[in-house]
């Protein structure tokens, strides 16, 4: 029997919270891959932020030995995938590397929306699908509805499912059994010219970069030579090595196998993920499709609360993107806030991560401008604009039209918060598409322009329905809107920090609620302060900050009063408006991220 049949490669799959990283802990217990005193709860999240939070950011591999009940020794290469919307694209290229996947869904919740995205996407690329039903020791698992949800909204057959519990171990044993017999070997020949897949990279400062591979054809050991196909370039293997999870040294990778090889590589931008890794000697005529790269979609300013920690938060930003590919960061500088940079993140929840890392790892204090999209704009003389910050607008009278990202948003709910949901959905200028049944689960789809989603959306669907809602959306596409840039005016001067698109039917509302927030929180000086929204040279919305108020006429009494005070109140007056003229208005700190809690509460 060649060795290809006694390999498998299985991606583990859930919604977040489902127990991916619990049941990997299990497989890799009752495997061997460590012993009991190295054993930890969640054992393949390795960053502090993982395990803090409970979820998995990046995706980690595990090579494990596994001796089946008729005697046969197996060799099981685990990917455990994250959950969450913002890295559906570590999922992605985690399933290419892939012949199968193991679906585990919490039989006391059921089917939820991420559950169905990364099932989709697994099915996109033909993999076979093993549904693990977890959570079997809570009282309120129910299996034949769970069953019936996954046959019903997925659409797949659950007569190979296995009930298991990722806490207790029951079940264990018989996923391990399912994986071997269901899950197909993976394809290849090692005899053939090496070629394999370049599924993830990440810096390492011992070691340098270090690449995780899957051989599709013959073999990389040591000392070879090796070359890259986007950029042609060429290296020499000097290491290769395996995750058990521990990394551990050996000769070489065969096809099938998944592991890992260092190149001394020192920069990762070199290592293109989905990249071709081939023979220098012996090249291959064809590269493989690849991957799609990661495009970041919501865009924001960091700036050092002090201006002195710039150049720290420019080497903590240099020391993030080594180890996250889909991150960017370009220098920017406010007439506000000083120097800082226009980051990209692919949502809310990778700018927390990063913002919370930047902080705890950096010991950087920073301030977060409003996010925002990539807008499109059509400018009249052909050209098109990819805009990040709203401060950058081009002058309207130059502008044909501008689009906006739409996205595909997938909702799973009890059916008694329905009418909140659509109201909300419908809040967001969002249009109804689906409404389908499961029991009494209801799955709405929704497109809904991205910029209204990037903010609170989740959050308010989550409190709305007491948590029970889950959501999941793709991108779909740039649209027509009517958008406008709303800019604000502080004592006469535009405060390019808080400058955003809105659409036009917003405008005024939004307008109006910044200025009653900064007058609230910008502290009164000695001259009176406008504080004004505009969209172009049109005022839609004032509230004004009155100046302190010196009592210059107390002293006067006597003859001739009258007369003296006119003259001091009118020199008083010359005073003020020099003051207003001359003088620069500070605003805090509290009043951006005031005007950040706005758009949240809306």
């Amino acid at each position: 029997m060649s060795t290809l049949d006694n390999i498998r490669n299985f991606a583990i799959i859930a919604h977040i919270d489902h127990g991916k990283s619990t049941i990997a802990d299990r497989i890799i217990q009752l495997c061997g891959g460590l012993t009991e005193r190295e054993m930890k709860e969640q054992v393949l999240d390795s960053m502090d932020i993982e395990r803090e939070r409970g979820i998995t950011i990046k995706a980690q591999t595990v090579k494990l030995k596994y001796k089946s009940k008729d005697g046969k020794d197996y060799i099981l290469n685990i990917i455990d995938t994250p959950g969450h919307v913002d890295f559906s694209y570590e999922v992605s290229r985690s399933l290419y590397a892939c012949e199968g996947s193991i679906l585990i869904v919490d039989s006391t919740q059921g089917v939820e929306a991420q559950t169905l995205a990364n099932v989709y996407q697994a099915l996109d690329i033909n993999h076979e699908i093993i549904p693990i039903l977890n959570k079997i020791d809570l009282p309120a698992s129910d299996l034949e509805r769970t069953r019936k949800q996954i046959e019903d909204v997925i659409g797949i057959e659950t007569s190979n499912s296995v009930p298991c519990s990722g806490k207790t171990g029951e079940g264990v044993g018989e996923i391990l059994e399912q994986i071997i017999s269901v899950l197909p070997s993976p394809k290849g020949d090692k005899n053939q010219n090496l070629k394999c897949l370049l599924v993830d990279s990440w810096y390492d400062s011992y070691l340098g970069v270090i690449i995780l591979v899957r051989v599709i054809d013959g073999k990389i050991k040591k000392n070879m030579k090796i070359k890259m196909m986007s950029s042609n370039r060429e290296y020499t293997v000097e290491k290769v090595g395996v995750f058990t999870p521990k990394p551990i040294d050996i000769d070489e990778l065969n096809s099938g196998e998944i592991g890992f090889i260092i190149t001394g590589i020192k920069n990762l931008s070199e290592t293109k993920v989905g990249d071709t890794i081939c023979d220098s000697l012996n090249p291959v005529k064809e590269a493989l499709p690849g991957f799609k790269p990661s495009k970041p979609v919501v865009f924001c300013g960091l700036f050092p609360v002090d201006s002195s920690e710039y150049q720290k938060l420019k080497d903590g930003l240099a020391k993030l993107k080594l180890n996250d590919a889909s991150f960017s960061y370009d220098p920017e500088s406010s007439s506000a806030l000083g120097l800082g940079f226009r980051c990209g993140f692919l949502g809310l929840l990778h700018l927390e991560i990063i913002t919370e890392r930047l902080e705890r790892e950096f010991d950087i204090n920073l301030l977060t401008t409003t996010p925002g999209v990539v807008y499109k704009v059509y400018l009249n003389n052909g050209k098109i604009i990819d805009l990040q910050n709203p401060s950058s607008l081009p002058d309207p009278t130059l502008i044909k039209m501008i689009e906006e990202p739409w996205i595909k948003a997938t909702i799973i709910s009890p059916d008694k918060y329905l009418g909140s949901i659509m109201k909300l959905c419908q809040g967001k200028r969002g249009i109804q598409k689906n409404l389908n049944y499961s029991g009494n689960r209801a799955v709405i789809n929704y497109e809904i322009p991205l910029n209204e989603v990037v903010f609170d959306f989740n959050d308010r669907l989550k409190s709305m329905t007491s948590g029970y809602a889950s959501f999941d959306y793709e991108i779909i596409g740039h649209r027509e809107g009517d958008l406008v840039k709303l800019g604000i005016l502080v004592n006469s001067e535009p405060v390019d920090a808080l400058a955003m698109m809105v659409h036009k039917d917003f405008a005024q509302n939004i307008g109006r609620e910044v200025c009653e927030k900064l007058k609230d929180l910008i502290p009164r000086h000695n001259f009176m302060i406008p504080i004004q929204a505009a969209i172009g040279g049109k005022i839609i919305a004032r509230e004004t900050i009155k100046g302190f108020k010196k009592d210059v006429l107390t002293k006067i009494h006597g003859g001739g009063a009258l007369d003296r005070k006119r003259k001091l109140l009118e020199k008083q007056k010359k005073g003020k408006a020099k003051a207003k003229q001359f003088g620069r208005v500070e605003i805090p700190q509290e009043a951006f991220i005031g005007v950040l809690k706005i758009n949240k509460e809306r």
